[in-house]
């Protein structure tokens, strides 16, 4: 990630940060299995302040609420019981 840094300006690198952050929600399996309805909340919430701030293109943010939807759908339908996964 070093290199990284040295050849990204300070607005790509914010951006880079807030991505991994909204990922980092995304991938919550245990956030997601408490409380489905306030882990969507937040990958909108988010998203949309990602928009707000230009830090993301009107795709991008369609894009994040694609697979915050996705993935809200897919807890509710129990996917993470269904399987017993341990991954997480």
């Amino acid at each position: 990630m070093r290199t990284l840094d040295n050849n990204l300006t300070a607005p790509e690198m914010l951006k880079l940060n807030l991505l991994a952050a909204w990922f980092h929600v995304l991938e919550n399996r245990a956030f997601r299995m408490s409380s489905p309805d306030d882990y969507h909340g937040e990958l909108l919430r988010q998203a949309d302040e990602l928009d707000r701030r230009g830090i993301i293109s009107w795709q991008e943010w369609r894009d994040l609420r694609l697979q915050a939807d996705a993935a809200y759908l897919r807890a509710i339908a129990g996917e993470d019981y269904r399987f017993n996964r341990v991954d997480d």
